[in-house]
């Protein structure tokens, strides 16, 4: 039997560890484009910290206050431009229970109920601020009154 050359497995792992990133990219994209879309005076967060999310150990803090701020910067916005959403802090729920889920992740015998569920709630974040998005797209940016709750 043949061995792998060291470089072969290197490599592959490098293209692993690529590929498992680029959803955590195009999510980190979508996060920063859903800010940059908001006036400056309704963020309470700046489009540029969501990078922040890819150093290990702190994004899981770190994902609570975005979680947070994007929810009070699309309700300025949407206030600002009087966009009606029912939900106060949009997008807040669902990706605070992304946030302790992950948190959860550590805890054995929870861990792999809790993997479940944060992978769930992750994919359904994504998708709310990225409908949240899409609202700020087909709205005008001219404050319009008060929204319709």
């Amino acid at each position: 039997m043949s061995q792998v050359p060291w470089w072969v497995a290197v490599a592959g792992m490098f293209v692993i560890f690529a590929i498992s990133l680029l959803p955590a990219i195009l999510y980190i994209l979508t996060l920063q484009r859903t800010l940059s879309k908001c006036e400056p005076g309704s963020r309470t967060i700046e489009p540029g910290t969501v990078w922040l999310l890819l150093v290990p150990l702190v994004n899981i803090i770190f994902h609570f206050f975005v979680v947070l701020g994007l929810a009070k910067t699309l309700r300025n916005e949407f206030n600002r431009r009087g966009i009606p959403v029912a939900d106060p802090t949009p997008g807040q729920t669902i990706g605070m229970v992304m946030c302790i889920a992950t948190c959860c992740c550590f805890i054995p015998f929870l861990n792999f109920l809790a993997i479940l569920v944060e992978l769930v709630c992750w994919i359904v974040y994504w998708v709310k601020i990225a409908e949240f998005s899409n609202a700020l797209d087909t709205q005008p940016h001219a404050y319009m009154g008060t929204p319709i709750v």
